[in-house]
């Protein structure tokens, strides 16, 4: 190769440095801002739900008498353990089910709030069913270690 053809590769000044890394700052306060944004400082509540079974008999005795009329999320402490129960309400058949899908801690303000995601199903047209009121319940034992300040109830129809 002659002198002609060899091409010098410059390096970065001090100047072209800094610059490089004020960008890089910057994308990544970009990101952290908008990963805060889009997460909100919420918190996947890890759960399992109980089968009828294995639901504490404070919880079936008193808890679930008293609200399985209403359709809502309500949350309960039982020997150190923080329970949520999702109800449907009075239904006029069977085929009528509840599951929860998610839960997420949502931290605003100093107050937290639980909020339940609740599949609801109903019965298909036409499905001949027992003609019996029922009382579609669901309870979950969560790893919450406190109960939270509000609960919210967010619900998705499965067709």
């Amino acid at each position: 190769m002659g002198e002609k053809e060899k091409k010098k590769i410059r390096k970065p000044g001090k100047k072209g440095l800094i610059a490089i890394a004020v960008l890089v700052v910057a994308a990544l306060a970009a990101g952290l801002i908008t990963a805060n944004i889009m997460l909100k400082g919420d918190k996947k509540v890890e759960f399992k739900t109980l089968s009828e079974n294995k639901i504490p008999q404070d919880i079936s005795g008193q808890v679930i008498p008293e609200y399985r009329t209403l359709e809502r999320a309500l949350a309960c402490m039982v020997e150190d353990k923080v329970y949520v129960i999702v109800t449907r309400g009075e239904k006029p058949t069977s085929g009528f089910k509840v599951d929860i899908d998610k839960m997420v801690l949502e931290e605003q303000e100093g107050k937290s709030t639980l909020v339940v995601y609740a599949d609801f199903e109903d019965p298909e047209k036409g499905k001949a069913l027992a003609q019996v009121i029922t009382y579609p319940v669901k309870v979950a034992r969560t790893n919450l270690t406190r109960l939270p300040d509000e609960i919210e109830l967010r619900i998705q129809y499965d067709e």
